[in-house]
């Protein structure tokens, strides 16, 4: 069974294509800088590791993601004879009114996405751009939509449900989402193969341009950072994280600017770029200041507390932590991130080993032999979760 896997952000798009009879990556690829006259459209098949490069206007995702079923399909040694040959495409999308987990692609699950379109304004448009373009060229070819909200389906109402009034959570469903599902389900399902447990107390911290952390029982989620929108929890990138709503109406009254404009500045101009002066990305940050820039600095202490914060919590929600994974771009690189986040932890059985937290590189173990919660970085692998969820869906 062949699945490609689409992942899309705002500007971008990327895909890998897997034979699921053994899980095996044949390609993968995307698109850069989409909606561009310059945009890049790239390839490159596993095993021989061929390329394909093209430079031109992709104008929008529903483009971009048969521009790539093109690259699939053509050169000497196509991937893919056509299209056509693709047993479904799996997205990993983000959230939908009223819809949570797998889903077959159809009208209700697209008018379910538009629904929360203003909420997720930087992910549903470029998805449903994508979804209608490939129902349009290829309506017999199966769609699944993989929320990441699914894995969060487990979060007891406690961990779940803001102090509103009942009828916002139970007519409207405002309420703790969580998101980054298909990240930390892999490092739920890797941490129990790499330890032979099933029972493990586990926070996973997937950290990089947009981050989270996840309180993880017996596999599944009790908690999430993340809340209604991927605007909340830690800060981002460039995006704020928690915020009180009452800094809007204070903003608004201070500048003149609407809602509106000011809900852009904190989800384009916020978070860690915000707080460092400048559009830079972290790692650029975190270079900065270990090079003595003070406002880098400074983003990266607000974000290491909040990491820390949440550490903490859910520490106390699970009663203690066998294993602390860290993922993602920042999780995996930053050996100096890690390293804060687990300062003067020793209380709480957690001790980093200075050598192979600076040294270590994809799965490998960074506490010391005296730690009695392991720390791991893991690289993680949501296409793969994704398209373990289409085969179940489509077997289903």
């Amino acid at each position: 069974m062949k699945i490609l896997v689409a992942n899309i952000g705002s500007t971008s798009f990327k895909f890998r294509l897997f034979d699921m009879a053994d899980e095996r990556e044949l390609a993968r690829g995307g698109v850069d800088d989409v909606g561009s006259k310059k945009a890049r459209s790239y390839f490159r098949r596993a095993g021989d590791g061929a390329t394909r490069d093209e430079t031109g206007t992709v104008r929008d995702h529903g483009q971009a993601l048969t521009q790539c079923l093109k690259l699939l399909s053509g050169g000497d040694e196509p991937v893919l004879g056509d299209p056509t040959q693709l047993d479904a495409v799996g997205f990993k999308a983000v959230l939908a009114e009223g819809l949570s987990g797998v889903h077959r692609v159809d009208k209700k699950v697209l008018q379910a996405m538009e629904a929360r379109s203003a909420v997720a304004p930087a992910h549903n448009p470029p998805y449903i751009d994508a979804m209608w373009s490939l129902r349009e060229h290829y309506p017999s070819l199966p769609l699944v939509a993989a929320f990441e909200t699914g894995f969060h389906d487990t979060i007891p109402d406690r961990n779940r449900l803001y102090a509103v009034p009942r009828e916002w959570s139970e007519k409207f469903g405002i309420r703790r989402n969580g998101f980054h599902g298909a990240s930390h389900r892999y490092i739920a399902g890797r941490v129990a193969e790499l330890t032979g447990r099933n029972d493990l107390r586990l926070i996973s911290c997937h950290l990089g341009g947009s981050s989270s952390i996840c309180a993880i029982r017996g596999g599944e989620s009790v908690a999430n950072s993340f809340g209604f929108s991927a605007q909340s929890g830690l800060p981002h990138a460039n995006r704020v994280g928690d915020l009180d709503p009452y800094v809007l109406v204070a903003m608004k009254r201070a500048t003149g600017r609407p809602i509106k404009k000011l809900l852009v500045e904190l989800a384009e101009s916020g978070g860690l770029a915000g707080l460092a002066g400048g559009n830079r990305s972290q790692r650029e940050i975190d270079e900065a200041a270990a090079a003595g820039d003070a406002a880098a600095q400074l983003a990266i202490d607000v974000f290491v507390s909040a990491v820390r914060h949440y550490i903490g919590a859910y520490l106390v929600e699970l009663g203690g932590a066998d294993a602390i994974a860290f993922t993602g771009g920042v999780g995996e690189n930053s050996a100096r991130i890690r390293d804060a986040a687990c300062r003067d932890m020793k209380w709480c059985g957690v001790e980093l080993d200075a050598a192979r937290n600076a040294s270590a590189s994809d799965e490998a173990v960074v506490s010391s032999d005296a730690s009695r919660v392991v720390v791991w970085i893991l690289p993680t692998n949501e296409e793969l979760v994704v398209a373990r969820q289409v085969v179940e869906l489509l077997n289903r």
